[in-house]
């Protein structure tokens, strides 16, 4: 997730992380965006999703930006990596029945990381179009999100927050292939869409 488009250069004379950390992303939010669409029942399916590929993949992967010099990168893989790690310490806190709903403080969890992802949404405006959507797919889902946990219209923000990890998912599989085979084949086999251009 590299400023000028980087994430998905063609060539690249280090590693890029960035497939590695997409697919982690791709996979969490297909297997949680199942329960809110209505196809999967429950959480504790996902929780072992969210902790290795939400949480550890994109934390891996975010160490790895960071190592390049990348701060960008480095801090959206390893801020969204600690989101799933926070969410299924969450999730099994819920499981073990400990006291307290913990829907409010969810909310305000959610808000924070609203926040978060509207200033990597501007940051990612100047990399590519598939980074950029993805982005605003997650500013949709967390908006969803605050309002689910704060019972604003539950039902509704309920399918619009899988819909969105619908669609984070779906392109983040096109981020994640594209980073592998445009490095791989040494030429743009599936474009990005980069900004400017």
């Amino acid at each position: 997730m590299e400023k000028n488009s980087n994430i998905l250069e063609i060539t690249s004379k280090q590693a890029d992380p960035s497939a590695l950390g997409l697919f982690g992303l791709a996979v969490v939010t297909l297997v949680a965006s199942s329960e809110k669409l209505g196809f999967t029942t429950g959480t504790i399916g996902i929780l072992p999703c969210a902790l290795l590929l939400g949480g550890f993949i994109q934390l891996t992967a975010g160490v790895l930006d960071y190592k390049k010099q990348n701060v960008f990168g480095g801090l959206a893989f390893m801020g969204y990596g600690m989101f799933w790690v926070t969410i299924a310490l969450t999730w099994w806190l819920m499981f073990r029945q400990y006291e307290g709903d913990f829907t409010k403080q969810l909310g305000f969890f959610y808000l924070g990381y609203l926040i978060f992802t509207v200033y990597m949404t501007i940051g990612a405006s100047i990399t590519n179009r598939t980074l950029f959507s993805i982005f605003l797919a997650i500013d949709i889902l967390f908006v969803s999100l605050v309002c689910y946990s704060f019972g604003i219209e539950p039902q509704l923000s309920k399918v619009v927050a899988g819909v969105a990890e619908l669609i984070i998912s779906l392109l983040s599989f096109y981020g994640s292939a594209a980073n592998v085979l445009n490095i791989h084949m040494q030429k743009e086999v599936l474009p990005i869409g980069k900004i400017g251009a």
